[in-house]
C-alpha cells in the first residue's frame, strides 16, 4: 500500500491557525482582531518585511555572501567567505550566526568564531533600487560591520567599516503556480 504525503504551504497553515485562534480565543477577540478586523498596519508591515527579507546578500568580496533566514520571527543564518589567514587563505569558510535579531527594520547578528575571526553587524533594512525581487539589490541592509581577529597569543584586534549588504536575486518560481 502506497501512501502519499501532502504538505500544506506554511502561509496557509499559519493563516488557518491565526483564524482559529481569533475565533476560539477570547483574548484575541477582546484585542479587536476577530470577526474580520485587520491587525494594525504597522504589525502587518513588520510581518511582511520579515517574510520578504530572507535570502542571500552580498558580503565583502565577490563570491562571498550572507544568508539571512527569518522564520517565525527568529533570525538565523551564516556568512560564507574566503579565509584571510595563512592557514586558510582562499578556503571557503561558513560562519553561522551565534545570535541575531530583527526589530522592525533593524537587524543585528554576530557570527561564531572560525579560525580566530568573527563578525558583528548592525544595520537597517531598506528597499534598494531594483524594481522586483528577482533582481540584484531589491533589499539593502546598510550598517556597520565589526571584524574581530584573535592571534596566537589571544590578543584580539577589531576593525569596523560601513557596509551595504545587497540582496541577490530571489527565485520567484515559489510564488508562481502553473496550474
Amino acid at each position: 500500500m502506497v501512501y502519499s504525503i501532502h504538505t500544506i504551504p506554511k502561509r496557509a497553515l499559519l493563516t488557518t491557525v491565526a483564524l482559529l485562534l481569533m475565533v476560539f480565543c477570547p483574548a484575541a477577540r477582546s484585542a479587536g482582531q476577530a470577526h474580520g478586523k485587520k491587525a494594525p498596519a504597522a504589525a502587518a508591515a513588520k510581518n511582511d518585511l520579515a517574510d520578504q527579507i530572507s535570502g542571500m546578500y552580498s558580503f565583502l568580496r565577490e563570491g562571498e555572501f550572507v544568508q539571512i533566514t527569518v522564520e517565525d520571527g527568529k533570525v538565523s543564518g551564516f556568512v560564507s567567505r574566503y579565509g584571510d589567514r595563512d592557514s586558510d587563505r582562499g578556503a571557503f569558510l561558513d560562519q553561522f550566526f551565534s545570535k541575531a535579531a530583527l526589530e522592525g527594520k533593524k537587524i543585528t547578528f554576530a557570527t561564531k568564531p572560525v579560525h580566530g575571526t568573527w563578525f558583528e553587524f548592525a544595520g537597517v533594512i531598506s528597499r534598494g533600487e531594483a524594481k522586483t525581487p528577482d533582481k540584484d539589490g531589491y533589499w539593502n541592509i546598510k550598517g556597520t560591520l565589526k571584524q574581530y581577529d584573535e592571534d596566537e597569543s589571544k590578543h584580539v584586534a577589531a576593525k569596523s567599516r560601513e557596509l551595504i549588504l545587497k540582496s541577490f536575486p530571489q527565485d520567484l518560481e515559489e510564488n508562481q503556480h502553473p496550474d
